[in-house]
This record gives C-alpha cells, structure tokens and sequence, in this order.
C-alpha cells in the first residue's frame, strides 16, 4: 500500500474551469488550481479583471486562459465549455463559485430582488453543472465539479434570506446530482466556506460589528483564503476520488455554535 500523500492533491494535465473568477474566492481558487498543476480556464463577466488573472498565474509559471461568461445566461454557459473545449479541451475540474447576494431584511426584498439570488446562486450552478456533466459524459471523462455553497445553506443570519435559501438549495442540487453521475465517474461535492476575509468584506470584519460576529465564532477567528486551499484540492484532486454528494464546511466550529 502505498502512503505517498502530496501528489494526491495534483492536478497536472488536468483542466479546471473556474466561474466567477475575476475577484475574490474565484480569484484564489484559480491561482491555487494553477499552482497544483491545472490549466485553469477563468471565467466570469469582467474580462479585464480575467486578464489580469491570467497574467498572475502566467508569471507565477501557470496556464490560464480568460473566457466571457454569465452563468444566469444558458447560452452563454455554453459557449463558455464551447471555447474551453476550443482552447484546452473539456474541463476535468469545474469550480462554480459564481454568486451574488442583496443584503436587506426578507420583508425588504423584492421580487427582483430574489429572482437575480436564485438565478446566479443556485440556477447557474445548475446550468454549469449540467453543463459540464454533459460534456464529460460525451468526452468518456471523469470529472470532479466543486459547488461552492456557505455555511448559510446549512444554517441561517438575518438580511440574507434569498442568499441562505439559494446556498441551501445548492447543497441538495449536490447531492442530486452526484446521486445520478456517480455511474459515469463525475464527482460533484459541496464546500461550505464560513466568514472569509477578502479585499471585499475585510473593513466590515474588522469593524465593531464584525468583531462582534468573530466573538460568536468558537474558534474566535475569520477564515482565512488558504484556509480553503486544502478543502479545495481534496475535493478536486484524486485526493478524493471517493467522495460525492459530500458537504465539507470550513468555519472554524461556527456551524457548531452554541445557540
């Protein structure tokens, strides 16, 4: 029996398309797909900030190419995986991370308000997904698809409440879907990140307020983005080959608070 563990988490000659990749987790989560090993194809709708990517990962000696995409837009998801599989192939690791939120009480939310959460959030991870299952069943590949869900799918705060209700419908589209793609050797998990510092939340975690939130957390810290690295690559990598319909939450205990 073998017990070599590193090369487990490797990506090499594998091809990783990353939504929502122009800020934030998909910006990390690209980079640390490239590191592994992976060409990563980065997509999201502001291509400028695609290109910068790409030029980060192309110095740090990776391979990535920029590709429009909409993930509330079902043809342009498919001609995302058209020039993927134009410029590098079909992806063996598909990372849906695009998602938005509207921070008001439920009361407040409009309509419209629910309908761009449910259709970025959980419609395009169903359109991704889909997607990507297609393609791979057509190539004879396995794949492994990484839904990045919140821990406010499994659990709920106030003023996010078509956010909570979208992630939560992530997670059960998870399962749902690795039930039926299990037999064509397709993956799909779920990583519930809890409270991530980032360029785009750091002010408000380091207000009174969100020092308050960090106080309810047990294990009184904010995650950091490379806390996620590992939980990223065992989900992707062969590192995990046995696991679909998973939910791997990362939260530093927060999901486990006391009520």
């Amino acid at each position: 029996m073998s017990t070599e563990q590193p090369s487990l988490f490797r990506l090499d000659g594998k091809v990783a398309l990353v939504t929502g990749a122009s800020s934030g987790l998909g910006w990390y989560f690209s980079k640390v797909l490239a590191a592994a090993g992976a060409t990563v194809v980065v997509a999201a709708r502001r291509q400028t900030q695609l290109e910068s990517l790409c030029a980060q990962i192309s110095s740090a000696g990776g391979r990535a190419y920029p590709v429009a995409l909409d993930v509330t837009d079902a043809q342009s998801v498919v001609a995302c995986f058209d020039e993927c599989d134009k410029q590098v192939g079909v992806p063996d690791v598909v990372v849906s991370n695009a998602g938005v939120t509207v921070t008001k009480m439920a009361i407040d939310q409009t309509p419209s308000d629910f309908d761009a959460v449910i259709n970025a959030n959980l419609r395009g991870c169903w359109l991704v997904n889909t997607q990507a299952a297609r393609r791979l069943i057509a190539a004879g590949k396995p794949g492994s698809i990484v839904n990045i869900a919140s821990i406010l799918g499994l659990r709920v705060t106030a003023a996010v409440a078509p956010y909570a209700i979208s992630k939560a419908g992530v997670i059960q589209a998870t399962k749902a879907m690795a039930l039926e793609w299990a037999r064509y050797g397709i993956r799909v998990n779920a990583l519930c990140p809890g409270y991530v510092r980032t360029e785009l939340n750091s002010e408000f975690l380091d207000s009174e307020v969100g020092d308050k939130l960090r106080l309810r957390i047990p294990s009184r810290r904010f995650n950091e983005l490379e806390d996620l690295q590992g939980p990223l690559l065992l989900l992707a990598s062969d590192a995990g080959r046995a696991m679909s319909g998973s939910t791997v939450e990362v939260d530093g205990a927060h999901l486990v608070s006391g009520l």
